[in-house]
């Protein structure tokens, strides 16, 4: 596995988890990252997304100012902080390498998810 997705799990609504996306430094080297979700029977949909250096983010407006993406290079891994955390957040998690150094919405590669779930 090439992005290795992990920190899901289940909550009460109001509060926070911080989901980890640790890739290779062959991978995550000079690129974007993203996180995107899947709901039960809906599409997976963009939820954030992170330049190469950190100094530029990008947020659905869903998760705005609730939601955190950060990355640590040289741990080759991006973050996710989730916070007020609402029963709609409800969804599988998949990080995404992203094409190039900034954000353009081209996706190379995915994680296998990793599952939230929060309960009102």
């Amino acid at each position: 596995v090439q992005l290795q997705a992990s920190g899901g799990g289940s909550v009460q609504a109001g509060d926070s988890l911080r989901l980890s996306c640790a890739a290779s430094e062959r991978l995550f080297s000079g690129r974007a990252m993203a996180w995107f979700r899947q709901a039960p029977g809906k599409e997976r949909g963009f939820v954030a997304a992170i330049s190469w250096s950190g100094t530029t983010a990008d947020y659905a407006d869903s998760v705005r100012g609730r939601f955190t993406i950060s990355r640590d290079n040289a741990k080759n891994t991006v973050y996710l902080q989730m916070n007020s955390l609402e029963p709609e957040d409800t969804a599988v998690y998949y990080c995404a390498l992203g094409r190039h150094i900034g954000w353009h919405g081209s996706v190379d590669s995915w994680g296998q998810g990793t599952l939230v779930t929060v309960s009102s």
